[in-house]
């Protein structure tokens, strides 16, 4: 990186900013992320490199200016990872304190505890819901605000609980839609969308995972339903609801009868 941002290296390098990199870096993280979900390991092996080729080029950048390096930048990681490690790199002072970890809940509340001090030390107000990153998928953020809030017992106490909670939202949703509050119904879906977050977490399941899961389940099943119009010589745009409906349950069928 340093010989392609050189006066003698490569012109789109040269131009690139930190602003004009965040798209590809972004792009990066969800090509990794296809990657985990399709069990490829090779495609990971190939996409982590590119995703690691983001960061140092974001971090070639700062070092121009004078501001940090990549090596800098990583050992910033190392030292946060044994100071929130207490249980692991200072075990005799962590019991002494009487905070011995004895299951991976006590770890996530010995970790948000540990962030929250060092938040309140860089003058920055000690919440738990400090530094969560606003540009996360709006359900990640839900499911990580949940699970934080959690940490110190503000929570259901069980997923059926969590679940009525999603029926109330529901309801609240449907009386929004009757009485045709437009701004009203947007706040509803949005406390749906976060309580059904909140479920997702209390099953141990994440809700980015499961929608990824279910949007390309949807894809899959629309491609077969266009295509079994295809061989009839017909688009879907020249058939009716019901036909679709009809095809489409079909669809569905075989996709159950194909996983057994």
């Amino acid at each position: 990186m340093r010989i392609l941002r050189s006066p003698d290296g490569c012109p789109w390098d040269r131009e690139q900013t930190r602003e004009s990199l965040r798209p590809f870096l972004v792009e990066e993280t969800y090509e990794v992320v296809d990657a985990i979900d399709a069990g490829d390991t090779d495609a990971l092996c190939e996409e982590l490199g590119d995703f690691v080729f983001e960061a140092v080029f974001l971090a070639q950048m700062c070092a121009e200016d004078g501001q940090f390096t990549l090596a800098e930048a990583l050992s910033s990681a190392a030292d946060k990872l044994v100071r929130r490690h207490p249980h692991v790199f200072d075990v005799k002072a962590d019991r002494d304190a009487g905070r011995e970890i004895r299951s991976s809940a006590d770890v996530k509340r010995r970790w948000e505890e540990i962030k929250a001090k060092e938040r309140q030390t860089a003058g920055q107000e000690p919440s738990l819901m400090g530094g969560l990153p606003r540009g996360l998928p709006a359900l990640l953020r839900a499911y990580r605000m949940g699970r934080r809030a959690a940490t110190v017992g503000f929570d259901w106490e069980e997923p059926s609980v969590a679940l009525n909670k999603v029926d109330e939202e529901l309801n609240e949703l449907r009386a929004a839609i009757a009485e045709k509050r437009s701004q009203a119904i947007e706040e509803e879906l949005g406390d749906l969308l976060f309580a059904v977050a909140n479920v997702s977490r209390h099953l141990g399941v994440e809700p980015e995972g499961a929608l990824r899961a279910a949007n390309q389940k949807f894809a899959t099943r629309f491609a077969m339903l266009e295509r079994r119009f295809a061989l009839q010589g017909r688009t879907l745009r020249n058939a009716t609801l019901d036909e679709m409906e009809t095809e489409w349950q079909q669809v569905k069928r075989e996709g159950s009868d194909s996983t057994g």
